[in-house]
């Protein structure tokens, strides 16, 4: 069974909150970081830790926006967050750029939207040797030897 961590602002509660049981309908496992440090970096950062150590398979975060997780997740080694905003970019998201994690706005998408969008997300699959490849280890490369241009 793949297991999800989901962590959201304050802000974005209610939206987590529904998100959770849309995950566990989709048969995954859950664990909740939280939601009630005001300072959004702290969870993000603790579910793109748990995410990039393998702990779990995938993540979600949101907030107001998806912007400010999405920026404090990317910063830990291992942790590859795409902010999405309709299913199209919660598809490529994983197709296209091998994203560990998910992030969206809990004011910018609506709920049935965000509900596709995880669906979407989380039964998609990289593929590798695909012509995506080349990218995305590139950005892989980058974070391993950012000095090696």
């Amino acid at each position: 069974m793949k297991t999800i961590a989901i962590g959201c602002d304050p802000n974005a509660q209610t939206r987590k909150e529904l998100i959770i049981e849309h995950v566990k309908s989709l048969g995954y496992e859950v664990k909740d970081f939280g939601s009630e440090d005001p300072i959004y970096a702290n969870v993000a950062i603790a579910v793109a830790e748990a995410v990039a150590n393998k702990e779990y398979e995938r993540g979600i975060l949101i907030c107001g926006t998806g912007i400010g997780v999405c920026i404090a997740a990317n910063k830990v080694d291992g942790a590859y967050a795409a902010l999405c905003s309709d299913v199209y970019s919660a598809e490529r998201a994983q197709l296209s750029n091998n994203a560990n994690i998910m992030t969206m706005g809990a004011f910018t998408t609506g709920s049935e939207v965000a509900k596709l969008m995880v669906t979407t997300y989380l039964g998609a699959s990289y593929v590798s040797g695909g012509r995506s490849e080349p990218k995305v280890q590139r950005i892989c490369d980058y974070e391993k030897n950012p000095a090696g241009k």
